[in-house]
């Protein structure tokens, strides 16, 4: 989470496969990081929803 964290405040709109670049020195044990991908997008998404419009 933590590594996500600061990836989606350097990047706030990743495609999957940043996604997947930017995770592929974490090690997990899941069904190929499908649901972490997902999770990841679904939580870029909301940052955006509630960033402040400049």
């Amino acid at each position: 989470m933590i590594t996500v964290s600061a990836y989606l405040a350097e990047n706030p709109d990743p495609s999957e496969y940043e996604i997947r670049e930017a995770l592929s020195g974490n090690i997990c044990r899941c069904t190929g990081y499908q649901n972490i991908i997902e999770s990841v997008i679904e939580a870029a998404q909301k940052m955006k929803a509630i960033e402040p419009a400049t």
